[in-house]
């Protein structure tokens, strides 16, 4: 005779009749679904009011007019969407490299037994924890005025680097720790060398883990309007940025200034370019899962 399996219930845990999983876990199920409808629902309404408020604004002019605070129906965000372009783009000029090559180093050579590498590491995590005004001061009095830059394009990027950095540093080394040992080890048992390994082997290995933590970190960056106000980003410009050293304004700091004015034309400008924001943010996040599925690899 084959001896059958006897289950029973935890003690003190009832069972609903006729289903074989405990009332306590039905109702933890059950609360996890209501808290991700209560998300989904504030999410959605709030996209939809959003779209609504600005699909009048919607057109051509939003992005190819300059603000206007005396005409809202000339009035469009070209200036905005041109110095976010240039600040991101500078932002991930700094931060990506500088962030990855930090990962490599802490994962692949730093001696864990050192004080000043454990020392980096408790730091690295502790920044990804500090506001973004506080990075917003540290801009303003090393940056700003401590090296002279000015109320410029180079200063919001680098100050936005360091806002970011400590997220992409830390996502590159959960991607390169997934890595598994026996790459390393099969490459280094053919000869290779340790640098040989690293960027034929475990880097291309850990770009999609990579690509996603740094491009969800530049969708965080290109939302900020704290630290930004805090370094004197203009609210209200009619020119294009056309360096490093200009001056900007971007899309969070534009769509503030046009929510604090009393006129209603100026919320649906507001909201209008909300909805471009919200677009780029698709598109970021959309190359990240597109980088992810195309450079995966299945161990």
């Amino acid at each position: 005779m084959i001896p059958t399996a006897v289950t029973s219930d935890p003690p003190g845990v009832p069972r609903l009749a006729g289903r074989g999983t405990p009332l306590r876990e039905r109702f933890f199920r059950l609360g996890l679904r209501a808290s991700l409808a209560v998300g989904v629902l504030f999410l959605a309404g709030l996209l939809t009011y959003v779209v609504v408020e600005g699909w009048p604004r919607l057109d051509a002019k939003l992005w190819t007019n300059f603000p206007d605070i005396i005409d809202p129906s000339r009035a469009g965000a070209r200036s905005a969407i041109t110095g976010t372009v240039w600040v991101i783009s500078l932002t991930a000029l700094y931060c990506l490299p500088t962030g990855v090559l930090t990962a490599v180093y802490l994962e692949e050579y730093a001696d864990r037994d050192r004080w000043w590498n454990r020392a980096i590491e408790i730091n690295i995590q502790n920044l990804a924890a500090v506001p973004s005004i506080v990075y917003g001061i540290l801009g303003l009095g090393v940056i700003s005025r401590g090296l002279g830059f000015g109320q410029t394009v180079l200063t919001a990027s680098l100050t936005l680097s360091l806002l970011v950095l400590p997220i992409v540093i830390i996502s590159s080394r959960e991607a390169i720790r997934a890595v598994p040992q026996s790459i390393r080890q099969a490459s280094l048992s053919l000869g290779a060398t340790r640098w040989q390994t690293i960027r034929r082997q475990v880097l291309p290995a850990a770009v999609p883990g990579m690509a996603t933590g740094s491009i969800l970190a530049l969708s965080r960056a290109i939302g900020e309007a704290a630290p930004l106000l805090l370094l004197g980003g203009l609210t209200f410009i009619t020119f294009n940025p056309t360096g490093v050293h200009s001056q900007f304004t971007v899309l969070p700091i534009q769509i503030f200034n046009w929510i604090s004015q009393s006129r209603a034309e100026f919320t649906a400008l507001a909201s209008a370019a909300i909805v471009v924001l919200l677009v780029i943010l698709l598109l970021m996040n959309s190359l990240a899962i597109w980088l992810r599925n195309h450079f995966t690899h299945r161990w």
